[in-house]
């Protein structure tokens, strides 16, 4: 199964995302979307779920959170995780001799559904795919217009029998690249 993601359009659909995400079986938008009529588009390719952003207001049309369930994999959307991007790529990428800042990435980790294998966020418009306590932690970026010095993309996740594999498409040519695929295999947390 392949589900894309997007994140942060503020407003703005790119119009490679058509062919980009054509033969995805689902859209999972986390948050930012901007006007609502963005998503239809979007629609055209496959049903889409949303999450509110920051600038989506809180009017209820968007909920504030998002769980669905692909095949074996569990996966969690929200806009802002509840801790910055650069602490859970610090937690993600210590060493077993440096530690984790065990009592703070532990509260980090309980704040998410018990069963959760992936969890899908955006608004630092910063494309990221960390492996933290046996969940995938997936930024798919911005796809919507250029804003600061970060690439424009979006993520597609391919759920799998034996995993989840998450890769990143590039809206623009982007001299420092992506990061790479990540793959999350089946298992216990």
């Amino acid at each position: 199964m392949k589900i894309g993601v997007v994140s942060d359009t503020h407003g703005y659909l790119d119009p490679q995302l058509s062919s980009l995400l054509e033969g995805v079986d689902e859209i999972l938008h986390a948050g930012d979307v901007g006007p609502l009529p963005i998503l239809d588009p979007l629609r055209a390719i496959a049903p889409v779920r949303a999450v509110r952003g920051n600038i989506d207001g809180l009017s209820g049309e968007l909920p504030p959170t998002l769980t669905r369930r692909f095949g074996s994999i569990e996966i969690y959307m929200l806009h802002q995780l509840p801790a910055e991007q650069a602490t859970v790529r610090d937690w993600a990428q210590a060493t077993p001799r440096q530690g984790k800042p065990a009592e703070r990435c532990r509260e980090f980790l309980l704040s998410f559904p018990g069963n959760c294998r992936v969890v899908i966020f955006g608004h630092s418009h910063e494309p990221c795919s960390y492996v933290l306590g046996g969940r995938l932690f997936f930024n798919p970026g911005s796809a919507g217009k250029k804003r600061f010095s970060l690439p424009r993309c979006c993520g597609m996740l391919e759920v799998l029998p034996d995993g989840v594999r998450a890769t990143f498409l590039s809206l623009e040519r982007y001299n420092e690249g992506l990061p790479g695929e990540v793959w999350l295999p089946v298992g216990g947390l």
